[in-house]
């Protein structure tokens, strides 16, 4: 358990899978959430289920000027106490690279990528501002080994922009006490990995890829995002951590 007394955090794409344990996290390490997601159902349920330590807003992370408004009355709403962000929402793209359409590729970066500069660029201001601000985003081991395991060329490169953004901001930000990380899961049992999960043949090969012999459970995923996210990391920034079983070993 990580300790998150007084600390407010943004994470989105928490209506359920990885972002939704990630919630479960901070409200047990004493903290409030604000789940964003464009799932409104799943959203409140999500944040009914805090008992009073959790909002929903319903949010899509394709849209940037929509994420800038959310946020914006975020802030208006939280008196301005947000103390974290964490960027779990996101979709996969399998496609091989020759079948990728213009519009798919357009489309996975644009949520996956701009939808998370969005974000972090909505909240940097109030983080500077307030000297201190803990950003985490989760990536995938597509965007370091160019993906083969769930999604392919679309998302890789949109998993790698995400590395080096998050590099980025930890540059810039680092100076005014705003650090940010990445965490890099590898095939995980949540609602994405479905169709994955119930192709054998797929299944099997990645599974064998693997090290450890198994996928993750989305708490597993969820740890190192509450370590980078908490206190505990204070002297963490620009990494990209890997909670992969043993993939990409480096």
């Amino acid at each position: 358990m990580f300790d998150f007394t007084n600390k407010t955090v943004v994470v989105t794409g928490a209506a359920q899978g990885i972002g939704y344990e990630t919630a479960k996290g901070i409200v047990a390490g004493g903290g409030k959430v604000i789940i964003l997601d464009l799932n409104e159902e799943k959203g409140k349920i999500a944040a009914e289920s805090f008992n009073g330590a959790a909002t929903f807003y319903k949010v899509d992370l394709g849209d940037a000027k929509n994420i800038r408004e959310v946020i914006a009355q975020i802030l208006v709403d939280t008196k301005e106490n947000v103390t974290g962000l964490i960027n779990v929402g996101g979709i996969v793209s399998t496609k091989k690279f020759q079948d990728i359409t213009d519009a798919e590729w357009e489309r996975t970066l644009r949520i996956n990528l701009s939808g998370t500069f969005a974000t972090c660029s909505a909240l940097y201001p109030h983080f500077k501002e307030n000297g201190h601000g803990r950003i985490v985003n989760v990536s995938f081991v597509a965007g370091k080994i160019g993906g083969g395991l769930l999604g392919t060329a679309a998302y890789a490169s949109s998993k790698a922009g995400v590395n080096g953004l998050t590099k980025a901001i930890a540059k810039e930000g680092g100076p005014f006490g705003v650090s940010c990380n990445a965490v890099c899961p590898s095939f995980t049992h949540t609602p994405m990995t479905t169709a994955l999960s119930e192709d054998k043949e797929k299944n099997a090969l990645v599974i064998s890829m693997t090290p450890l012999r198994r996928a993750a459970e989305p708490n597993e995923i969820a740890q190192m995002i509450l370590f980078f996210a908490s206190d505990s990391a204070s002297y963490v920034n620009g990494e990209i951590g890997d909670c992969d079983g043993g993939i990409v070993l480096d």
